[in-house]
């Protein structure tokens, strides 16, 4: 990583700069592969598929170039709810005006979704790579291979990349690759920049991540985080968040007996926030229903999901 004390030399006829999507089904890594290579905290992570919801931008500026990543919502076949058809729509937006697209799969696990993505690529007009992932997982290299070519097809991609993104094996070859396929330009954004989200936006997302980590079953898809306070004053940053569910019978659940469910989620989400602002912060849940809104379009603009 560049020492950003000292300019960077950005004239257009030696540096590069593109944007590049990260796309593929729900829970194939493609958060912790934007977050390994940032080297920090971004896009939330848990176990549970569609944990991403909105497209964001982790800008990765060196040296030699610029590369916005661009994390998306997994495409998925099951889009009945509104909020569902959302992230399929954002996740397909993404592939329009990038200059690469990375298509993330699980090493020795092809599936419909996988194979339903992969159509949905082909009809545009955007190099794919395919990027393998989880490979820590398949000690047998000459299985990987053999699941490479005949379940995948890997001849329809440009190019294909084998690597763990929770270990980081593989990483530093595919930005290499990466940036040396995007075009010669001045760079987008400030070098200073790791992304194009607001502090509000990422408030919200690690306040989420600390629900979805503690509940269990459907509810962490029946909930989600407005922030409706953010000021700094006397170096102290005062947060307010509204997590809302969709059923009252909900709320003891997210509360939890005698408030210790929303007490350790207010305590990890601190932390948590005080980690990415470098700043102590002071942080109140309150918990409130809005029935159904996810599958109702005009409350998903009220939250923040908006094309």
């Amino acid at each position: 990583m560049n020492d950003l004390s000292e300019p960077i030399e950005m004239e257009s006829g030696n540096f590069r700069c593109g944007y590049v999507a990260l796309v593929g089904r729900p829970n194939v890594g493609k958060s912790t592969l934007m977050n390994r290579i940032l080297g920090r905290k971004l896009s939330i992570v848990t176990a549970k598929p569609q944990t991403t919801r909105q497209r964001i931008a982790g800008i990765k500026t060196t040296e030699q170039g610029q590369v916005v990543y661009i994390d998306t919502p997994g495409i998925h076949l099951a889009a009945k709810r509104a909020l569902n058809r959302y992230m399929n729509r954002i996740a397909r937006a993404s592939l329009h005006d990038v200059d690469l697209v990375l298509l993330l799969i699980e090493a020795d696990r092809w599936t419909k979704q996988d194979e339903h993505v992969t159509r949905t690529l082909s009809s545009i007009d955007v190099p794919v790579d395919l990027v393998v992932n989880k490979i820590d997982r398949v000690p047998d290299k000459s299985q990987l291979l053999k699941f490479l070519r005949n379940e995948v097809k890997t001849d329809r991609f440009n190019k294909v990349f084998l690597l763990s993104a929770l270990k980081g094996d593989g990483v530093e070859d595919l930005e290499h690759k990466v940036l040396k396929s995007l075009p010669f330009s001045r760079p987008f954004y400030d070098e200073d920049m790791f992304t194009d989200r607001s502090e509000r936006f990422l408030a919200a997302e690690l306040i989420r991540e600390q629900l979805m980590l503690r509940l269990h079953q459907e509810l962490p898809y029946a909930l989600t985080v407005e922030i409706e306070e953010f000021n700094r004053e006397k170096g102290l940053v005062r947060i307010g968040a509204i997590i809302w569910i969709e059923r009252k019978g909900q709320k003891h659940i997210v509360i939890g007996k005698g408030g210790n469910v929303l007490k350790q989620v207010g305590t990890q989400s601190r932390r948590a926030l005080q980690e990415l602002l470098g700043e102590k912060v002071f942080l109140k849940l309150w918990v409130k229903v809005s029935r159904d809104w996810s599958d109702n379009e005009r409350a998903l603009k009220q939250f923040g999901y908006d094309d």
